[in-house]
């Protein structure tokens, strides 16, 4: 596997990295790979799973809904 030497990092990165590595029970290398991985190779959902989650998420919302007429109320409020 290769390696990879990083040279000067700014403190204030390398602290928020080293907490987060804290925080997610990772040492730095560990968290700076999951976070290069994140950003670099993102996992693409399918339609049904992003279709899946959002619909679980709404589940647990506990809103009403909003009519029609009070999203136009509100648009016409704000072009007073």
């Amino acid at each position: 596997m290769p390696a990879l030497t990083v040279k000067n990092i700014p403190a204030e990165l390398y602290d928020h990295l080293k907490a987060s590595a804290q925080a997610n029970h990772r040492s730095v290398n560990s968290e700076l790979i999951h976070r290069l991985e994140a950003s670099l190779m993102p996992r693409r959902l399918e339609p049904q799973q992003a279709l899946s989650t959002a619909q679980a998420l709404r589940k647990r919302v506990k809103a009403k809904r909003i009519a029609i007429r009070d999203i136009d109320a509100a648009k016409q409020g704000g072009r007073k």
